[in-house]
């Protein structure tokens, strides 16, 4: 009976991610990512499970390719566009890679190890200094940054179980090889289960309110940062963007031609908060218009911006002191009665 090794089920697992996040749209880096996840996949699963030794010199160079391409990924979708002239010497790591397995083999799985825990380290180092992830949706909340922390210890992981391959070869265990590499192929599927419940994968998005607000907002607010807020506020009333629930810190900073890290730190000092928190203010009063109007609480979340109902239900609790149910019950026929069927401040 034909058994399909455990590394090519996880390659047919990726091909088809891959080809989902680019049909997608706008998700080429991840996608370029999980390809090369796959690629790697497969020829471990043809290197070990089928025999084909002439795979195994090329595995460890091509697998230097994959921190690089999850660097990318990680940049692309959540920091800024990924450009040749700033980010070619990425191309770096793998080179160094090949020249390692061409001219002094015996450092090769040191060097691939290397390349895979220092991605790791820079992918956790920049999301626990960085306060705003420019491209994140900004009702995703603290999916994407999550996301990324794990991602990142998988790869930390990975150099680690080059180290245990080298040492059960040094010791003569050949046999545990193989273990390790199915566990290292657990840890690849493990992430794209954890890719495939990012909110653009049809994942649910943890609520923003589960994110602590940055030490900016620790900061007494300026008369410049109140300025800031009134003309923030002024554009969200007049343009309603926060019922896109795409809307991204990058394109508010655009509309408002402003840096995106002076909106941010203006709005983080002013409100004591967050933008994320800020805009989930405006979609939870627009919401609260719409339930009192007569709207079911799945056509007002819908219309407001929210994407899932847990994100909504807990960000309506925050901002109400309520859930949706029992604002509608107790709140929603006096909102009514006042005149409330429009949002024209923050709910009751």
């Amino acid at each position: 009976m034909f058994m399909l090794p455990i590394p090519a089920f996880i390659a047919l697992c990726l091909i088809f991610l891959a080809l989902r996040a680019a049909l997608a749209g706008g998700r080429g880096g991840l996608a370029v990512f999980l390809m090369a996840c796959a690629l790697q996949s497969l020829g471990i699963a043809l290197a070990a499970g089928f025999g084909i030794a002439g795979l195994r010199p090329i595995l460890p160079v091509s697998a230097a390719m994959i921190p690089p391409l999850a660097w990318l990924a990680f940049s692309a979708g959540l920091l800024r566009r990924v450009s040749w002239p700033q980010d070619w010497p990425h191309l770096a790591a793998p080179v160094f890679c090949l020249f390692c397995r061409l001219f002094a083999p015996e450092t090769l799985d040191l060097a691939v190890a290397l390349v895979f825990a220092g991605y790791g380290v820079a992918i956790l180092r920049h999301l626990r200094r960085a306060t705003d992830l420019p491209l994140a949706r900004i009702g995703a909340g603290a999916q994407p940054r999550l996301l990324w922390q794990i991602i990142g210890g998988l790869l930390i992981a990975s150099a680690l179980s080059d180290v245990l391959i080298s040492a059960a070869y040094i010791r003569g265990h050949d046999g545990w090889a193989g273990g390790i590499i199915s566990l290292v192929a657990a840890l690849i599927l493990l992430c794209i289960g954890i890719l495939s419940s990012a909110p653009d994968a049809s994942g649910v998005a943890q609520d923003a309110a589960d994110v602590p607000p940055p030490a900016a907002a620790d900061a007494a607010p300026t008369e410049e940062d109140r300025d800031m807020l009134a003309q923030l506020d002024a554009l969200l009333r007049k343009d309603r963007l926060y019922l896109d629930a795409g809307l991204t810190l990058q394109r508010l900073a655009r509309r408002m031609r402003l840096p995106e890290k002076r909106l941010s730190a203006a709005v983080n000092r002013a409100t004591g908060g967050n933008l994320s928190r800020h805009i989930n203010r405006w979609r939870i009063d627009h919401a609260c218009g719409l339930i009192a109007a007569g709207e079911t609480i799945t056509e007002a979340m819908l219309a407001s911006g929210f994407n899932t109902k847990s994100n909504f239900n807990r960000e309506f609790r925050r901002v109400t002191g309520f859930s949706p149910a029992d604002w509608a019950r107790q709140d929603a026929p006096r909102a009514l009665a006042a005149g409330a069927d429009l949002p024209k401040g923050p709910c009751p």
